[in-house]
């Protein structure tokens, strides 16, 4: 799901799960959680390449996920997936058209790490394939709240393998202060206001690895973009990009209309 200190010089050859950003450690997949109901996520978009992504269909031609996410070796996007290998009729498949990163993404402090990617094509609504709603207004997630995150990642923080199927994990926001101070990222990076720290109280649930760009979900409304952290390390926990009304404003203006 992350951005880690090695991805700025390499990204592992599989990162693959919900949370999206940059994991410092190579490792990856959804710590801890459950595999989730065929197609109960129907948001859910695999970015398959060279490298793997997830992300959210948000409009019937555009998927919202992070900007670290490489997109060497002409990545397909795939609606409609539950497992990875397993044939399934529901499954839809598109090229990208056109990748728009957020203009003022900063890769060292993670800062606006979201990005648009306009498919070769509209998706077809269906029991397997609907766009996410995005939220009305940007507001804030408040500490303590209850939030959900699914991937196609490893289950195990030492195991850089992936699931065939998808998971999913519970995980609590946490207080910047906390997240900020010393025992935590102590400012480095700072995590600022656009963004939003959540995880496990021991590290057990929590995003990694190949979860970059997957949609953060709190109270039933999409809030962030998962971002970076270190899978599985309560000192580290998971940080994702909060879609804030200046994030929300960005993405109107460059999908056209209304969301």
């Amino acid at each position: 799901m992350w951005v880690t200190e090695a991805m700025k010089i390499s990204f592992p050859t599989a990162m693959f799960l919900l949370f999206s950003g940059v994991f410092p450690e190579p490792c990856e997949g959804i710590i801890g959680g459950n595999k989730v109901p065929p197609h109960a996520r129907r948001y859910m978009a695999l970015i398959k390449g060279l490298e793997i992504c997830a992300g959210a269909l948000i409009k019937e031609n555009w998927v919202l996920t992070a900007a670290h996410c490489d997109l060497k070796g002409k990545p397909q996007i795939i609606l409609g997936a539950h497992s990875m290998s397993h044939k399934d009729q529901y499954k839809q498949v598109f090229s990208i058209k056109k990748a728009v990163s957020y203009p003022c993404y900063d890769p060292q402090s993670h800062k606006g790490d979201l990005q648009l990617l306009q498919l070769e094509g509209r998706a077809t609504i269906t029991k397997a394939v609907v766009p996410l709603q995005l939220p009305q207004t940007g507001e804030d997630v408040k500490p303590h709240s209850k939030c959900l995150v699914a991937g196609w990642g490893s289950t195990k923080k030492d195991s850089c393998g992936v699931s065939d199927t998808l998971r999913e994990v519970n995980v609590t926001v946490i207080d910047r202060k906390i997240c900020n101070d010393a025992k935590h990222y102590n400012f480095k990076p700072v995590i600022d206001n656009g963004m939003i720290c959540a995880g496990g109280g021991k590290g057990e649930d929590d995003s990694c690895e190949g979860d970059s760009g997957s949609p953060l979900i709190c109270n039933n409304i999409f809030r962030a973009v998962t971002s970076f952290g270190k899978c599985g390390d309560p000192k580290k926990p998971g940080v994702y990009i909060l879609l804030t009304k200046k994030y929300l404003n960005w993405i109107r203006k460059t999908i056209g209309g209304a969301f």
